[in-house]
């Protein structure tokens, strides 16, 4: 019975409201008992201060004794509170009393010793006496010191309250509180199966459907009939059942979308089995291989990658320590693969399926082809002023330093060909820094129109030199940019340097200056010998030149465009070039202006 929620709620509400029940009564019974005792207690204390002391005399009692009878006896005691006065100068005798059948007979016989003793010695003092096999107290004991003007205890008012009406009271209490927990729990009962039905049927009928839906059957739905948890467990059930159908239809969706996704990929897919049976494959895979469709049913797994390599071969795969890796191999179309796997285990950590990824790395290959071509360039390019220096040396050393002017000439070529070489190695130093991001860059304001104008003074000589016709075209208002000035004007010097290079003698050469709302641009122009179609796209790239010949002869490293570029695009700007050859060429450097003023 208790494995139902209904009963279990009952259960426990019925607890809680009996022990809340039983925690009241016994908290208000002690409180009941507490407070009457603390009236009995004042009231004692209200005879013997307020009633008893206005009529005792200040010393000497026992001479006093029908004096202090007659004023006691006088005194509106209620049923059940005795009055008592002892003295203690006379070894406890009972002075007077409300109860004159004891007056004149020895306190410590009659009433209790450690009340009496406390209170000989200046302390108040009281106690409960009990009585009967029920352990009840029946009678309070107070006892006041009474002192003369001395401070010498010469007497004792004792006081008595019989507390049988007390208890009386305090066990009718009790049997009504009995009652009152007895109907309380008849109607927890009552009250609990209403409410542990209310919140069952419901339950149950959730229970039912999502047994429904367990089934297969998701077009369920619960009627909901309050706003409280209840109903928001079945206006949740609803709602999942309704987005569980949604989920359906979008795994369904998303399954038609990895299937296609799959079958359109860039890269070939494989799986096959432990056993080596191809479980899925894509187009990609079956064009990548230069194999038939309709052949794939008669091939197995080392028939199609196992010849390529030892490494990719089903046993080898299972038998390897990693469950993935990886290897390059070349197929018979001469396309580069690199052939990546990974092994997917089941719960006894057996090999159930195999993946395998194949990527066409060709570009890769032939940008590593690039790279060793790099290489062979910068060796060429030291080579060349190594060669050169050497063979200089060489001659110097067989005797030709004794000629001073064979001996000049020869040092000044060595010269030369060592500042060339340094220039390539800072060259490549300061590209590599470029391609890595670490550079230290002092980005600050500057007004490009002077910034400019300074760099072309600094050339003037250059341009003298050839009798170049340069020409300064700038705005009347100031463009303000930021950049690390250093580096930028690195950048324009290469390209007014190239200008300088491959432009006749008295040829034009001109540098404008101009912005829009977004950008300011620096447009370099000559009208040298221009740039053929066919080299525009590779004039940035590291060592390229249009005529190496002569471009060597000019003293160029094929580098300075390349770390122009890379100045100008982290800086956030662009660079563009337009040629014609024999018509000369336009350079335009594109930056952002600086909004920050």
């Amino acid at each position: 019975m208790l494995r139902s929620i209904r009963w279990k709620f009952i259960t426990i509400y019925f607890l809680l409201v009996f022990i809340a029940m039983v925690i009241v009564g016994i908290f208000m019974t002690s409180q009941f008992e507490q407070y009457y005792l603390n009236k009995v207690r004042d009231d004692l204390k209200y005879i013997s201060n307020n009633t008893v002391r206005k009529f005792l005399p200040e010393e000497n009692l026992g001479q006093n004794k029908d004096n202090i009878q007659k004023d006691i006896e006088r005194i509106p005691l209620s049923i059940g509170y005795q009055v008592i006065i002892v003295d203690a100068a006379a070894d406890f005798e009972i002075v007077a009393s409300s109860n004159p059948e004891i007056a004149r007979m020895n306190a410590l016989d009659l009433l209790d010793d450690s009340v009496m003793l406390a209170a000989s010695v200046g302390k108040i003092s009281e106690k409960n006496v009990g009585f009967g096999d029920n352990g009840k107290y029946a009678v309070k004991h107070m006892a006041f010191p009474y002192k003369d003007r001395s401070g010498k205890v010469i007497g004792i008012i004792y006081c008595m309250a019989n507390l049988d009406d007390i208890y009386k009271i305090l066990d009718n209490s009790k049997i009504i509180f009995i009652r009152a927990i007895e109907l309380g729990l008849f109607v927890t009962i009552i009250l609990g199966f209403l409410v542990g039905t209310s919140i069952t049927t419901p339950i149950n009928d959730v229970t039912k459907k999502a047994l429904k839906m367990a089934k297969g059957d998701f077009d369920q739905v619960v009627e909901v009939k309050s706003d409280d948890e209840i109903g928001q467990l079945g206006r949740m059930f609803n709602y999942l059942t309704a987005k569980l159908r949604q989920t359906l239809s979008e795994i369904s969706s998303e399954k038609s979308k990895l299937d296609a996704i799959i079958t359109h990929m860039a890269d070939g897919l494989l799986a096959v089995d432990f056993m080596g049976g191809i479980v899925h494959l894509n187009p990609r895979f079956l064009e990548m291989m230069s194999i038939e469709g309709k052949d794939i049913d008669s091939m197995g797994y080392d028939d199609i990658m196992g010849r390529y390599s030892k490494n990719l071969m089903l046993s080898s795969i299972l038998e390897r320590g990693s469950d993935f890796g990886s290897e390059v191999v070349e197929v018979e179309s001469g396309a580069i693969l690199k052939v990546s796997f990974v092994c997917i285990r089941d719960a006894s950590r057996q090999v159930s399926l195999i993946i395998l990824v194949l990527q066409d790395i060709t570009e890769h290959q032939k940008l590593d082809n690039m790279r060793r071509e790099f290489v062979a360039n910068v060796s060429h390019e030291l080579r060349t002023p190594i060669t050169t220096i050497k063979s200089y040396s060489e001659t110097l050393l067989s005797g030709a330093v004794d000629d001073k002017d064979t001996s000049m000439q020869f040092l000044k070529v060595i010269e030369s060909e060592t500042d060339r070489m340094a220039l390539i190695v800072r060259e490549l130093l300061q590209l590599s820094q470029l391609d890595t991001k670490n550079v230290d860059w002092k980005f600050e304001q500057i007004e490009l129109v002077a910034f400019t104008s300074a760099i072309a003074k600094k050339l003037s000589l250059a341009f003298n030199e050839k009798n170049h016709n340069f020409i300064h075209m700038f705005p009347e208002e100031p463009v303000l940019i930021k950049a690390d000035t250093h580096k930028l004007e690195q950048a324009i010097q290469n390209i007014l340097t190239n200008c300088i290079k491959y432009t006749p003698n008295g040829g034009d050469i001109s540098l404008t200056v101009s912005s829009d709302a977004e950008k300011a641009y620096i447009r370099i122009r000559d009208n040298g010998i221009g740039i053929p179609k066919e080299a525009m796209s590779r004039i940035f790239e590291r060592f390229y030149r249009v005529d190496k010949a002569r471009s060597r002869d000019m003293g160029g490293t094929g580098l300075g465009l390349s770390i122009t570029k890379h100045i100008i695009e982290d800086h956030g700007g662009n660079i563009s070039v337009e040629s014609e050859l024999g018509s000369g060429t336009i350079f335009t450097l594109s930056l952002p202006l600086d909004k920050s003023v």
